[in-house]
């Protein structure tokens, strides 16, 4: 895996990890490279399919690679059809939970991780009041250390 990370990120610039649904939790997929080739934060998305998480990253990963400059608080409307996502700075406590090849990768945190967050049907993201419990529960809140994150599928591997 490591050398595939290796020759991905050689040869394209990162490498996404897909990390499929199972009994623990959902699924979620994150980039590797986007920082040591572009200078980008990594990207990490949760909760979707991981195919369809694999080719939303590499949207915005082309959009770094082409010298956009991703931060926290964007909103990018060209990534999921007809919604928006919205970028947020993940907590450094969270690497060693979900992060773990990159940090294979970097040989050590800190490189920059921004979550891509997907909304609902309505546009209402898992962090509003009045998205469904369903929802809100689809997504961890990377943003928030994990002694404040609510209890949840993301926080039973802590």
């Amino acid at each position: 895996m490591d050398l595939t990370i290796i020759e991905n990120v050689q040869q394209h610039g990162w490498h996404v990890v897909m990390v499929p649904e199972d009994e623990i939790g959902p699924g979620y997929a994150y980039t590797i490279g986007l920082s040591h080739t572009h200078g980008a934060p990594e990207l990490a998305m949760f909760g979707l399919d991981v195919h369809a998480m694999h080719r939303m990253l590499n949207r915005l990963g082309a959009k770094a690679a082409t010298g956009a400059v991703l931060a926290d608080a964007q909103r990018h409307h060209d990534i999921v059809d007809g919604h928006q996502v919205a970028l947020r700075s993940v907590d450094l406590r969270w690497y060693r939970t979900f992060f773990g090849r990159a940090i294979g990768f970097y040989r050590r945190p800190p490189f920059p991780v921004l979550q891509v967050a997907w909304p609902d049907v309505d546009d209402r993201f898992h962090w509003e009041e009045q998205a469904e419990e369903r929802h809100r529960e689809s997504q961890p809140q990377l943003w928030l250390p994990p002694r404040e994150h609510p209890a949840g599928v993301w926080t039973t591997e802590l």
